[in-house]
């Protein structure tokens, strides 16, 4: 189970941070996919800086701080339930895989950290 847990949230910190990386770089397909949901793009740094900190705090928890590692997989899933919700209120279905499986991926994280 422990390798499990390692796994999944490697996992979930690089697309994370990497997804991070792309929101401060203001890559074309953040700013089309932000515009597509109707979020402004002075908030992508703020969602960035989200993404940012659950990948650190996911960190800290394989490092040891348990309770920050799974403080951050909640952030995370709750990011990305917001996430969702935006996408279905611009009825953008197809493009909440992305978020979804975020989400799937922050869930995983959150549920092998709390056993």
């Amino acid at each position: 189970m422990v390798s499990a847990y390692v796994v999944v949230t490697v996992i979930t910190i690089v697309a994370n941070a990497g997804v991070a990386v792309a929101d401060f770089a203001r890559a074309e397909f953040v700013l089309a996919n932000s515009a597509e949901v109707g979020i402004s793009q002075s908030w992508i740094p703020l969602l960035g800086g989200l993404k940012a900190a659950g990948a650190a705090g996911l960190l800290l928890g394989l490092l040891g701080m348990r309770f920050v590692g799974i403080a951050a997989a909640i952030g995370l899933v709750l990011f990305f339930v917001g996430a969702i919700v935006a996408h279905v209120r611009a009825r953008v279905f197809l493009k909440m895989l992305f978020p979804g499986g975020f989400f799937a991926l922050a869930v995983a994280s959150l549920v092998l950290a709390a056993v």
